[in-house]
């Protein structure tokens, strides 16, 4: 999932911390039923900060912590702190699946986790089936330590393989090599019934047979799932300040095209921009984003999408680690608390939805916005008339174009 940015400035104080009846008064939505609930538990800490990356991640400087200079137990204390302040929010609801990221979740000893697990489950009412994920990367890979994540609680690993080509983890700044990569998703394939690699392409000096390369390798392994991004330059990255030579977009979405001829002759289906699955290995925690449904988001600068009877609200959590765990044990974990403005929800719904194959129904917009259809009818017949959707009575679904020039599709539910 992305994660926004925020301000110092929006962190210089926490939020104030409301009661329940703060987020169930009146309002100008109306939702008849809450949408699925998920967990996101962010763990902030890498072994190295990669040149792309703009997420949230630090480096573990050693005698921060145990474990490699990470402070497990004060860390997970902060997140249970944290989610004790958030159960008003969602009480009495099911989680349907947990995601925990990073940073690199894996740089956690199996006890830590198996103890973040437990005190969640402590806590929340799970499913029966909940997901469990848990992002992996090949540097922190030692053998049987994913055997052991698996008896922990996890059902999912995520693996940040990004390439199995060594030259061009060196210019990622990947800390882990080809034998590493191969040798944790053996590892992967092993130890899970379910498991997802993290591909990466339009890497600098990239060619076609190299792309090919990575993808006949990943592929080989039978993966459920594979993840597969194209390299954007953030702001605010290394690379921004000094950025590689990368293909041409022509070059890209030659890249793209092949990597979806190459997946489905593998038996995978492309069901979201840039996820592609074995039948019945969708991932149901980005699916749930992607369908505008609801997470709780715990852990340093994790972010969070509530719905209550006549609101959506968005609460981003402390960026820093060490300012997070301060303020998540004194019970104001919560940096930013803002309700969705009524006018910008079409947008925020078109930006998820759109992302998936199969598109979406016109009943879930309204459910899940609390929003009349005629709030996106212009967006619809612009889209329409551009060739970017298709629909029916009952559903929208994006086209082989919708899905080429995406921004332009979401951009058309903008607000005025």
């Amino acid at each position: 999932m992305a994660h926004i940015p925020i301000t110092p400035q929006a962190e210089a104080e926490p939020a104030v911390v409301r009661d329940i009846q703060h987020y169930m008064r009146p309002g100008l939505l109306q939702l008849p039923s809450l949408p699925p609930l998920s967990l996101y538990v962010h763990l902030p800490w890498c072994l190295k900060k990669c040149p792309y990356c703009d997420f949230n991640s630090h480096e573990a400087r050693s005698g921060e912590g145990v474990d490699g200079g990470v402070p497990e137990q004060r860390y997970i204390d902060a997140l249970m702190a944290d989610l004790e302040a958030a159960l008003p929010l969602v009480w009495g609801r099911t989680m349907h699946s947990i995601f925990i990221g990073g940073g690199t979740p894996s740089l956690f000893s199996p006890a830590a986790i198996d103890r973040l697990i437990g005190d969640i489950r402590a806590r929340l009412r799970l499913e029966s089936d909940c997901e469990i994920t848990l992002e992996a990367n090949p540097g922190t890979f030692e053998k049987d330590r994913f055997r052991a994540f698996r008896a922990a609680g996890v059902t999912r690993l995520s693996v940040g393989v990004q390439s199995f080509n060594d030259q061009h983890l060196k210019a990622l700044g990947r800390v882990h090599d080809r034998s590493q990569a191969l040798a944790a998703v053996e590892e992967a394939a092993g130890s899970f019934d379910t498991f997802n690699l993290d591909i990466m392409y339009a890497l600098p000096g990239q060619t076609h047979q190299e792309l090919e390369q990575d993808l006949s390798t990943a592929l080989a392994f039978k993966p459920p799932h594979i993840s597969i991004y194209h390299l954007t330059i953030e702001p605010n990255t290394y690379f921004a300040k000094f950025p590689p030579a990368i293909p041409e977009d022509d070059q890209a979405y030659a890249m793209l095209d092949r990597i979806t001829e190459m997946t489905v002759q593998a038996g995978m289906a492309r069901y979201e921009i840039s996820a592609y699955a074995q039948p019945g290995h969708q991932c149901f925690h980005n699916t749930n984003y992607w369908q505008f449904g609801d997470y709780l988001g715990i852990g340093a600068g994790a972010h969070s999408k509530l719905s209550f009877a006549h609101r959506v609200v968005r609460q981003v959590r402390f960026r820093d680690p060490g300012r997070y765990m301060e303020n998540a044990l004194a019970g104001r974990a919560v940096a930013q608390d803002e309700d969705v403005r009524r006018a910008d929800l079409p947008f925020e719904y078109m930006l998820n939805a759109l992302r998936l194959r199969g598109g979406f129904a016109l009943q879930d917009f309204m459910d899940r916005t609390g929003l009349p259809l005629t709030t996106i009818a212009k967006g619809l017949k612009a889209a329409e008339s551009k060739g970017l959707i298709e629909r029916d009575l009952t559903h929208v679904r994006p086209t082989e174009r919708g899905f080429d020039f995406l921004s332009d599709l979401q951009e058309l539910f903008l607000a005025d």
